[in-house]
């Protein structure tokens, strides 16, 4: 901190009098900035505020090569609520039953699934639902039986079939169709099951390339991961690109593309879809039938005397196959701060502690020729002087006039 006197001192105070009877009512700072610079030693110098340098005070001002906003970076984690990216245990919860039906309201169109056995039901966070769908409403108690069948199999692959099967021009395919031997897609699919990933798991959504499902039947354990790694999709609807879902490995932890095994049963029909954006799998369940094991294979009678629930199926082949591997991926916009504190910058400290007596003497005589302070944190204020965010630094940092610090802080948002 420069004092200044003698004559220099006088020669400073006419100079900046003489500005302030011309310019009372105007005042530049960068002019007055100039008039300090001229009487002060060169390691005293004050630099140019629009430039963001203050050399003495709490506060500097970013310049304009000082933050670098609207970077994107493209991140990609564990889907599951415990932070992992693979399920070994699966739990269904309870929910209310409804008047006149066996079971839950719920659970006729769907099974939602924990990763806990003591934290399911309200309030406990859900990893995805299963659900069965069929066209004509097979499966389901129909209304020639019971006035009060709901249909929950035909609602369900209704529901399923307007939301994925809706392309740009509002058009609706009327089946689900999947991959065949013959020709892509030709393989129409009058049932589905459905695996449909919680919205606060997928995020933004799921991580394509990095699904694998491992399903156990009466024929033994199959893994399933999606066709991305091997052939981007051209097709691409209202929900966004869709892969096939094929037979094979991820081959996780290591420098290899997945590999496929095939795309057909021996049925030659595919096995499924999967849509990223939407977070939802849809699974051909012939096929898998035909690979996985009669055990899975659903009960489709016209007319059935009580619901069949045929997504309890596919829950059974998923906790037996213990392995549910998925990931998600997100467009984190960030912006970066570059704090700089040059040589004689925050060298000095605003605590009370750093000086003692009335005298405003060091505490620590050492620093009356070397004064140090110690960065742990960098606040962000806006114009107002209002705080906005708080960087803290892993361990503090020593600054002295021998010393110029560069610290990045980086927000994401």
């Amino acid at each position: 901190m420069a004092i200044i006197t003698g004559e220099q001192g006088a020669l400073l105070t006419q100079q900046l009098a003489a500005y302030l009877t011309e310019n009372s009512t105007n005042l530049d700072t960068a002019a007055i900035v100039n008039l300090l610079n001229t009487s002060l030693p060169p390691n005293e110098k004050v630099g140019d505020l629009n430039n963001g340098v203050i050399t003495n005070g709490i506060y500097k001002r970013f310049g304009a090569f000082d933050i670098v906003n609207n970077k994107v970076e493209v991140v990609t984690e564990g889907l599951w609520s415990n932070g992992s990216g693979s399920l070994t245990t699966f739990f269904t919860g309870s929910v209310a039953s409804i008047s006149g039906h066996s079971g839950s309201a719920a659970s006729l169109y769907y099974y939602n699934i924990y990763l806990s056995s003591t934290a399911t039901g309200s309030g406990s966070p859900v990893e995805f639902a299963v659900a069965y769908g069929h066209k004509d409403g097979s499966g389901s108690v129909q209304l020639s039986t019971s006035d009060s069948a709901l249909l929950p199999t035909m609602a369900t692959y209704s529901q399923y079939r307007i939301l994925l099967n809706n392309n740009f021009e509002g058009d609706v395919d009327d089946y689900f169709t999947f991959y065949s031997a013959s020709i892509e897609d030709g393989y129409q699919s009058n049932d589905i099951w459905v695996i449909n990933l919680s919205r606060a798991r997928y995020r933004e959504q799921a991580d394509a390339g990095n699904i694998s499902l491992t399903l156990s039947g009466s024929n033994g354990k199959f893994t399933f991961i999606d066709d991305s790694g091997k052939k981007f999709s051209d097709t691409a609807g209202k929900t966004g690109t869709v892969f096939n879902i094929v037979s094979g490995s991820i081959n996780l932890g290591t420098q290899d593309e997945a590999t496929i095994k095939t795309y057909t049963a021996s049925n030659a029909a595919g096995y499924g879809k999967f849509y990223p954006n939407a977070g939802i799998v849809i699974l051909n369940p012939t096929a898998i039938t035909s690979t996985v094991g009669a055990s899975v294979s659903p009960v489709v009678t016209a007319t059935p005397t009580s619901e069949t629930y045929n997504h309890k199926l596919l829950f059974n082949a998923i906790s037996l196959g213990a392995n549910f591997q998925m990931r998600r991926t997100e467009n984190v916009s960030t912006q970066h701060f570059f704090v700089r504190a040059t040589n004689r910058e925050f060298n000095y400290s605003n605590n009370p502690t750093y000086v003692s007596g009335s005298d405003g003497s060091f505490y620590e005589s050492a620093f009356e020729t070397d004064p140090k302070t110690y960065i742990t944190s960098v606040g962000l204020y806006n114009d107002a002087n209002e705080l906005l965010a708080v960087a803290k630094t892993s361990q503090p940092i020593v600054k002295s006039f021998d010393k110029e610090v560069l610290i990045k802080v980086k927000l994401d948002f």
